[in-house]
């Protein structure tokens, strides 16, 4: 039977995957960003158990980026979609005075 793996004396195995932030930002976000969130996100447990801190942690970092580029992007589109809204039915609003 084999040991459970241990990280080197002096490095950190605490490194969040941002997998369930990862998922809610595709489910209502953006979905394209936040598949590649997704995919980085699950490598980083994997990379962890077979002691890869570097890749782990690189990983993690991406994962972080493309949450928040799917969020930030799904936010813009809200407020565009919002303001055309509010424009176009401010146009036909006034038009029909």
């Amino acid at each position: 039977m084999s040991e459970p793996w241990t990280p080197a004396p002096g490095t950190s195995a605490n490194i969040p995957n941002y997998l369930i932030p990862a998922i809610l930002a595709t489910v209502f976000c953006c979905l394209p960003v936040g598949v590649a969130s997704i995919v980085f996100a699950a490598q980083v447990n994997g990379k962890l158990a077979t002691g890869d801190i570097a890749g782990a942690a690189e990983a993690s970092r991406k994962a972080k980026m493309f949450m928040f580029i799917a969020i930030g992007s799904g936010v813009a589109v809200w407020v565009i979609a919002i303001i055309m809204w509010i424009v176009i039915f401010g146009m036909a609003a006034m038009s029909s005075r």
